[in-house]
C-alpha cells in the first residue's frame, strides 16, 4: 500500500543498509538493519507507522545529501 510519508525504500543486504526516501525528498540511510526487518517493513500495511515504531530511533543513520551522493 502506498505511504503518504515514505516515497521509496531500498535495502542492501550485503551492507545491511536500509535507504528511505520520504515524500519531502529527504533521504536517509539506516545501518545494520536485519533483512527480516526490511521484509516486515516492505510488507507493512502502514509503512509510516512501521517506520515510526520499528526503524526510527532504533538504528544508526545519516541523512543522504547531494555531497554524499556525489562521493558514493
Amino acid at each position: 500500500m502506498p505511504s503518504t510519508a515514505i516515497r521509496r525504500i531500498i535495502y542492501d543486504p550485503t551492507d545491511r543498509e536500509l535507504w528511505v526516501t520520504f515524500v519531502s525528498g529527504r533521504e536517509y540511510v539506516y545501518f545494520d538493519v536485519p533483512p527480516e526487518k526490511f521484509s516486515a517493513f516492505s510488507h507493512a500495511s502502514s509503512r509510516g507507522g512501521f517506520f515510526n515504531r520499528e526503524i526510527r530511533d532504533q538504528y544508526a543513520y545519516r541523512e543522504v545529501t547531494r555531497v554524499h551522493r556525489q562521493a558514493s
